[in-house]
């Protein structure tokens, strides 16, 4: 930050807005992130400003920064042996026009909602200017829950964007890409954009509303966390590191790859369990037995003769996928299809 703590608290003195919020503040007792956030508003002046500018450079900052070492991998062919569906690698010319898209869905859908978060949010208690922030343990507890519920939530507006009307005139232009990458994550249908993203902040004012004592600190943090999981899992690369293979119930890319691909399954966000209870990872568990069975078969076998069969059966599903969707768009009728989970 370009200006100094006490200079900016000595300017900011006079200002009747900065008395209010820190009038018997003693940021001695800060600690240095605390002391920089009071610096903030301070500087800035306004909170509903402040908290509008904060949150949009930040979503900005993240989104995109997650976004650059994928943009990075997908240009290195050391890591395709890696990549899910290693014959799809996206082009620059397809990145560029994703970016455009995703900026113009963040400066007319999430700027504006961004903006308009501070005074619905407050109105309901949710704490933004205030300093010290919650302890770490209190904000482990919250991003958990909403972890837990923004997953729950998303997993029945995930589908119901699969049905019909929805599919045909929101959901489709998520599903441009068959086989997923970084920036996509947030290439959607401004309707869209709306409707899921109603799931990551609801979990926060909901919270606030019955408990009270959440700090958008720790709404930072649950959006950070929620971005980098959202851009992961879109991100076509599963890795012996990647966290699903760490955690077994972490949905990651591996886990969403393939619902891009085959159209169907696997609604979830991070976690598999909702897809594996209601039975909606059904053809995903018989696709990942069939590929285990035919590297077991073939594993005498030359890579390439290994790579042709993987190859054969990514397109078999993906052909799959797309009678499937045809059949949601209504383009062909149920008796030229097979049915689908």
């Amino acid at each position: 930050m370009s200006f100094h703590l006490n200079a900016t608290v000595a300017a900011a003195a006079a200002h009747h807005t900065a008395e209010q919020l820190y009038a018997n503040l003693d940021i001695t007792q800060l600690n240095w992130l605390e002391q920089h956030w009071v610096a903030w508003y301070l500087w800035i002046g306004n909170p509903t400003i402040a908290t509008g500018l904060m949150s949009f450079i930040l979503h900005e900052l993240v989104y995109f920064g997650r976004c650059i070492p994928w943009i990075i991998i997908d240009a290195i062919p050391y890591f395709q042996r890696w990549k899910l569906q290693p014959d799809k690698i996206p082009t620059p010319e397809e990145q560029w026009e994703c970016t455009k898209g995703v900026l113009f869905s963040h400066f007319t859908i999430e700027l504006p909602a961004i903006w308009f978060f501070h005074p619905t949010a407050e109105a309901i208690g949710l704490a933004m200017h205030q300093v010290p922030f919650p302890s770490w343990k209190t904000m482990l507890i919250q991003v958990a829950a909403f972890f837990v519920f923004e997953d729950f939530f998303h997993f029945w507006a995930h589908q119901a964007l699969h049905t019909g009307v929805l599919y045909k005139h929101i959901h489709k232009l998520h599903h441009k890409y068959s086989a997923p990458f970084g920036l996509a994550a947030e290439y959607a249908h401004p309707a869209e954009t709306f409707i899921l993203g109603a799931g990551t902040l609801a979990g926060p004012l909901l919270w606030c509303f019955f408990a009270g004592d959440v700090h958008i600190i720790t709404v930072y943090i649950w959006i950070t966390l929620r971005l980098f999981q959202a851009i992961d899992a879109h991100s076509g690369y599963d890795f012996p590191w990647s966290l699903r293979n760490i955690i077994p119930f972490w949905s990651g890319a591996e886990h969403h790859d393939f619902h891009h691909m085959s159209f169907t399954n696997n609604y979830s966000t991070s976690f598999r369990w909702w897809d594996y209870i209601f039975g909606t990872d059904k053809k995903y568990r018989e696709y990942r037995q069939r590929l285990a069975d035919s590297k077991a078969a073939l594993k005498n076998k030359s890579k390439a003769e290994q790579d042709a069969a993987e190859r054969r059966l990514l397109e078999e599903v993906e052909a799959e996928g797309h009678r499937a969707e045809a059949l949601v768009e209504g383009s062909i009728s149920a008796t030229k299809t097979v049915k689908v989970q």
